[in-house]
């Protein structure tokens, strides 16, 4: 199973913006990744690409866990490259007049033969840039 990756940021704004924007396509589409597949449904299965037209890396996920607010969990998966899967769990938890996001992957070292992308230094990288940086800046703009 692995550690998982832990991510966490507190961002200055309300944790009911926070929870819209990881979970409106729409908002998602300005900070994260275009999933015009997403529908905030438990077995939803939802389907994107890294940003850019050369459709590079499919992911898949499909969404397992909904607390309306508090927690959303789905898997991810490279269905063209493994059949290996991944769970990404986002919690949100109101601090002072702002959230706490807690982002936690787990079982990241499956992807790990891959190639050097999929390894456990380029996911917290990656989060913590998508955290730390996208969504940060989308929500205190």
């Amino acid at each position: 199973m692995g550690t998982p990756i832990i991510v966490q940021y507190r961002i200055n704004a309300p944790l009911e913006k926070v929870w819209k924007a990881l979970t409106d396509k729409n908002d998602m589409r300005s900070w994260y990744f275009d999933i015009s597949d997403f529908e905030l449904e438990t077995g939803r299965q939802f389907n994107f690409y890294e940003p850019g037209n050369e459709k590079k890396y499919h992911h898949q996920g499909r969404i397992l866990e909904i607390i309306p607010g508090q927690k959303l969990k789905y898997s991810w998966t490279y269905p063209e490259l493994s059949s290996e899967k991944t769970f990404v769990t986002w919690e949100l938890q109101p601090e002072g007049g702002g959230t706490l996001v807690t982002l936690i992957h787990d079982d990241i070292d499956s992807f790990k033969d891959l190639g050097e992308g999929f390894l456990r230094d380029s996911f917290r990288k990656g989060w913590n840039a998508i955290i730390g940086e996208s969504l940060k800046l989308y929500l205190e703009k």
